[in-house]
This record gives C-alpha cells, sequence and structure tokens, in this order.
C-alpha cells in the first residue's frame, strides 16, 4: 500500500472514529448534578385510588400504571388518566436543564407518555415522548426511536430555553431536536399519561436512577 492509500484510510479511519465518540458522547458533559431528595418526586395519580394502587417504589425502580378508564389525577380534571411523576421544586424559566433517567416500558402499552416537559407559552407541554407498539414518538407525530418495548433505555432531555430547543438523546446517541413552544415555567415529568386516542387498556412504565442538571 503505497503512502497516499494509507494516508486516505487513516483519514476515513479517524472520521469514522471521531463520528462514533461524539454520536456516543456524555450529554451531561458541561452540566452540574442537582441533588434530589423524596420531596422532589410528587406523584400524580387518579384521584379515587390509593396511591399504592397505582404506583411502587421497590430496589430503586419507580413503577407507575394506569387503565384507560382511570378517572384523571384531580375531580376538577377533564385530562387523561395518568400516573406521573412530577419533579417538583425545580422549575425553571431560564437556562439550560436536563432530566435523565431510566426507562422500561412492557410489551402491550401503547398510546402512553412516558416523557414530557410540561409548560409552554402556546401549549401545555414543551415536548412529549410517547410510546406507540413499541416506538417512540414525538407526541403522536415523528418516530424518535423504534424498539423500546421490554428494555431499560437511557433518556437525556435537555432543553435550552434561551435558544428555545429540546434536544433528546437515547442511550447516549442524540436521536431528536424541535424548537420548543415558548418562554413559561417549565418542569420534568415521567410515568404514563393516556394520549387522546388509540391507548392501550392497561399502560406502564418504570423509571429508575432520575437526575436533574443544570448549566
Amino acid at each position: 500500500m503505497n503512502s497516499s492509500v494509507k494516508n486516505v484510510v487513516c483519514f476515513v479511519g479517524f472520521l469514522v472514529i471521531n463520528s462514533f465518540l461524539q454520536s456516543s458522547a456524555d450529554p451531561t458533559d458541561g452540566f452540574t448534578n442537582v441533588p434530589l431528595t423524596e420531596a422532589n418526586f410528587e406523584i400524580q395519580r387518579p384521584y379515587n385510588v390509593p396511591l399504592d394502587e397505582r404506583y411502587s417504589f421497590e430496589n430503586g425502580i419507580r413503577k407507575m400504571w394506569v387503565y384507560a378508564n382511570d378517572k384523571p389525577h384531580s375531580p376538577n380534571s377533564e385530562t387523561q388518566p395518568r400516573t406521573e411523576v412530577r419533579i417538583h421544586g425545580l422549575d425553571y424559566t431560564s437556562g439550560v436543564w436536563q432530566f435523565e433517567g431510566y426507562g422500561f416500558v412492557p410489551n402491550g402499552t401503547s398510546g402512553a407518555t412516558v416523557a414530557q416537559i410540561h409548560g409552554a407559552a402556546h401549549d401545555s407541554s414543551t415536548i412529549i415522548l410517547r410510546i406507540y407498539n413499541g416506538d417512540m414518538r414525538y407526541y403522536s407525530g415523528e418516530v424518535i426511536a423504534t424498539g423500546m418495548y421490554d428494555r431499560w433505555f437511557k433518556l437525556n432531555l435537555i432543553h435550552a430555553v434561551e435558544g428555545g430547543t429540546v434536544t433528546v438523546y437515547i442511550d447516549d446517541q442524540q436521536k431528536f431536536q424541535t424548537q420548543d413552544r415558548g418562554r413559561s415555567q417549565f418542569y420534568f415529568k415521567c410515568g404514563v399519561y393516556a394520549a387522546p386516542r388509540d391507548i392501550s387498556y392497561y399502560m406502564e412504565s418504570r423509571w429508575r436512577d432520575i437526575k436533574i442538571y443544570k448549566k
């Protein structure tokens, strides 16, 4: 192999390795971890059932489930049924904030929001990540990731408020980026929240190692 061919091979190899390293970079680099206590984990559930009938926290895993005919989280609400963790006490209106957690969605759960950033100027939410038949979608539209059933996946959601962008990482790889829906007061949520239509009767997700970061 002559020197020019070797140089080309080395350069291509460098590009491949560099691309891999960039796509697999730790999305929390440059962020500061915000300590959480159990007081930061507010559980929203159907208002007419005890907490332990829709939520458990064992061995570090928060399991949340809901049925299609469940009541909303408040008697005065007309929203769909949900059992969600609402990160309490860390609402934000500026800066760059990040949610990290490991999620698990069992086969059969469909039409369920499993993570979101609540709050927007022009809507109730900035981003919703919803599972349909094993695919993760942006609301009910664009597919972000496939093959999400019956496995633990790492989710990172980064919201740059001043830049108006939201970036989604799955297993340390950037999968999606979009503009947010206007400045507001924001907070993170995860769990199961039924979509307006096309939902399974039983919906469940599990979460562990939830962290919040900021810049």
